[in-house]
């Protein structure tokens, strides 16, 4: 046998050791866990803790808990029972917890009920320590909103148009199922009098009128009974489920019956790329550094309109607001242009046709509202075949969120027997125009600002802002689909995900300069130690 003594390494466990190893002490120094250990110690959590009744056995204390699943968000676990198993095998969940073994039903409990209505405080206190430490200055936010699919069933919708069709349809029915029995029971009974009864009747009503005609129903009439019955039995439940949806449904034109506050939109990725409908919460959030600095969940498709709510979120959290804005085209619209005027805030939010308006042949098309020559001071507009359109009066258009815009209407005096007629416009008639003053005079506000050097900066860092954390959150981390169901935990748990995110942020900018031992670098555990005392005596002077 020529094969050279083979030597395989001795475990480690097993020759007995003088001084027994502690497990913990394999953490490196510079370890995200230890990061969330620090930040959360320094947390207040009197509004959650103010919660608990008291009385019963023990409660795990929610320091812990929040700990743990600030670190399972961070480490990509965003289920329970995961956690769970995490915390009986895991060292840096071990050390997170101190040894604590909460089941997962208490860490769902606690991320649904107890951090409901708390996790936006604790998501801006994480912000605010990012702001002391310099990390975001808190004076641009990049907005942009993405949509996440809920956890309901994807093929339970609830449409309001067809429930009001369906309901017109059955209040026809059982207006003519009524007229019918009154017709008999006058027949029967000529004494009583015939009343008239509403095409539109609701379910209360039509209870009313089952009893009254069961009262007089003292002779039993076979024909009677079976419609009756089909009123009581099929029309009226019908009736009620349909108002109990039209309840539901508030303003919105669709729900999920397995999720009542998620929204059918359509969604971009699918795997036939087709774009499917879904039930989903379109969340917005701000950036800044690729830190996210607020974020709000909302119940309508278009971003358009939940600018106003999401900024007014961002100032009661942080008592100020940005100084300048910056989002894509979605959210070019008069109402936030008047919004974010009225508020000093300066705008770097293009509007649809922004890049067109740019190109040469949208510039040198003589025939466009925009190219056309306007005098201002006698109001009208004048047209290349030197034609006048003159004002013809004002109107006001509503858009689907009910914001109302003032438009001015200029009309030519004749056009048959233009020259030029082919490449002008091709209504009948003499052309018409409507003209938004207000609008065209704000969007060249944006115009000049986007195309500033200031706004080119803006404008090139965007992408790399929002769309880059949207990509780290959804791509990388995989979390396309919220796991709770209604508006309240889906805000939950979108806010776990961004503290992670923000967390996850911080821990590699805090690995790559922790100086271990030294109290160096504006990143180490002792920065972080002052940075957070400045902060705590800066409250408590505010307080005091």
């Amino acid at each position: 046998n020529n094969m050279a003594n083979i030597q395989f390494k001795a475990l480690p466990s097993n020759s007995p050791s003088l001084f027994p190893e502690n497990i913990f002490d394999r953490i490196p120094l510079n370890h995200p866990v230890r990061l969330v250990n620090q930040v959360v110690d320094q947390l207040d959590l009197d509004h959650i803790i103010r919660l608990y009744k008291g009385g019963g056995t023990t409660s795990f204390h929610p320091r812990m808990l929040i700990k743990v699943l600030f670190y399972a968000y961070l480490s990509n676990i965003y289920s329970c029972r995961k956690i769970e198993r995490a915390l009986q095998e895991n060292i840096y969940f071990m050390w997170l917890s101190g040894n604590s073994t909460p089941d997962y039903r208490t860490i769902n409990y606690f991320r649904g009920k107890r951090l409901k209505g708390q996790i936006q405080e604790l998501f801006a206190s994480i912000v605010r320590m990012l702001h002391e430490m310099e990390y975001v200055s808190l004076k641009v936010q990049y907005v942009d909103g993405t949509k996440i699919e809920s956890a309901a069933g994807r093929y339970t919708f609830v449409w309001k148009k067809s429930v009001e069709k369906n309901k017109v349809k059955l209040e026809a029915n059982i207006a003519s199922v009524l007229a019918d029995i009154d017709a008999q029971i006058t027949q029967d009974q000529s004494t009583l009098g015939n009343q008239e009864v509403s095409k539109a009747i609701d379910s209360t009503q039509l209870k009313e009128k089952i009893k009254a005609i069961n009262a007089k129903l003292k002779v039993a009439n076979k024909s009677t009974d079976k419609q009756l019955k089909k009123l009581e039995d099929d029309y009226l439940p019908r009736l009620q489920k349909y108002e109990e949806q039209l309840k539901i449904l508030g303003d919105r034109n669709s729900y999920s019956k397995t999720d009542t506050d998620a929204v059918f939109m359509r969604m971009k990725e699918d795997h036939m790329k087709n774009g499917q409908l879904k039930p989903a919460y379109n969340t917005q959030i701000s950036t800044e550094e690729q830190f996210i600095t607020h974020y709000s969940i909302h119940q309508t498709t278009a971003d358009t309109t939940t600018l106003p709510e999401h900024l007014e979120g961002f100032e009661s959290r942080y008592g100020k607001q940005s100084e300048s804005i910056v989002a894509d085209a979605g959210y070019g619209s008069e109402q936030n242009y008047e919004l974010l005027e009225g508020q000093d805030i300066t705008a770097f939010i293009k509007y649809n046709y922004f890049h067109m308006e740019q190109k040469r042949k949208h510039k040198q098309d003589p025939f466009s509202v925009q190219n056309l020559y306007y005098n201002d001071q006698e109001d009208f507009y004048v047209c290349p075949a030197g034609q006048k359109l003159s004002f013809v009066g004002q109107t006001t258009r509503v858009s689907t969120n009910g914001y109302a815009a003032q438009v001015s209407c200029y009309q030519a005096q004749r056009c048959e027997g233009c020259p030029m007629r082919d490449g002008c416009h091709k209504a009948q008639g003499n052309r018409l125009i409507e003209v938004n003053h207000r609008l065209a005079w704000l969007k060249a506000k944006a115009r000049e600002r986007l195309l500033s050097t200031q706004g080119l900066y803006h404008r090139s860092k965007r992408p790399v802002e929002v769309e880059a954390v949207f990509g780290q959150m959804k791509s990388n981390n995989k979390f396309t689909r919220f796991s709770m169901k209604g508006l309240e935990k889906v805000t939950v748990e979108f806010g776990l995900m961004a503290i992670a995110h923000n967390l996850r942020k911080w821990a590699k900018k805090w690995e790559s300069k922790t100086l271990i031992g030294k109290p160096g670098g504006n990143n180490s555990l002792f920065a972080i130690n002052q940075a957070i005392s400045v902060m705590k005596s800066t409250e408590n002077r505010l307080a005091a």
